[in-house]
């Protein structure tokens, strides 16, 4: 199956074909995980925090984005609320070395989704998870679920416990 991978070139973004089964590989997670989650497919785009949350309804915190990073020698997942970065001090005090960001293909070859569509589901190969405490604070958050215009509503509890995921204080302090 392919999907589409939005591909920053200069002047523009351009869409190339990605090849994988991201998609399909959120969907036999929850499968096996938890059928009671449905992924929610829209015609329009949720690649970035802003078009999530205006296809879900949602105010732009409430999108739990998953960025890649390396910390060292080690990638990992970190799921955070839509309008928080990375603080670089505590992401360096917790994991022992300054994040480094991982370039697009990087990222889908790691997690098999494309940039727009990470998420800790239905990963390729197993990899470190960390979700920040930014999320506690809604009952139900809107992660990415491995394509441009798919996602799905959790809780971030239940998201955590699905992942394997470890709870974390890396973001900036809203201002």
């Amino acid at each position: 199956m392919s999907a589409w991978l939005l591909c920053p070139l200069a002047g523009g973004i351009v869409l190339r074909q990605f090849e994988g089964m991201s998609l399909e590989s959120v969907r036999a997670f929850f499968a096996a995980n938890a059928s009671d989650i449905h992924v929610i497919i829209t015609a329009e785009s949720s690649a970035t925090v802003p078009l999530a949350a205006a296809a879900h309804g949602v105010a732009p915190e409430q999108i739990a984005k998953t960025i890649c990073v390396r910390a060292g020698d080690i990638a990992l997942l970190v799921v955070m609320s839509g309008t928080r970065r990375l603080d670089n001090r505590k992401f360096r005090d917790y994991f022992g070395a300054k994040p480094r960001m991982l370039g697009g293909d990087e990222v889908a070859d790691i997690t098999g989704h494309p940039i727009g569509g990470v998420c800790p589901f239905g990963l390729s190969s197993p990899m470190p998870i960390y979700c920040d405490v930014s999320l506690r604070k809604f009952e139900a958050v809107v992660p990415a679920a491995g394509a441009i215009n798919a996602a799905v509503r959790i809780s971030p509890d239940r998201m955590a416990d699905l992942t394997a995921a470890t709870w974390v204080d890396v973001g900036q302090d809203p201002v």
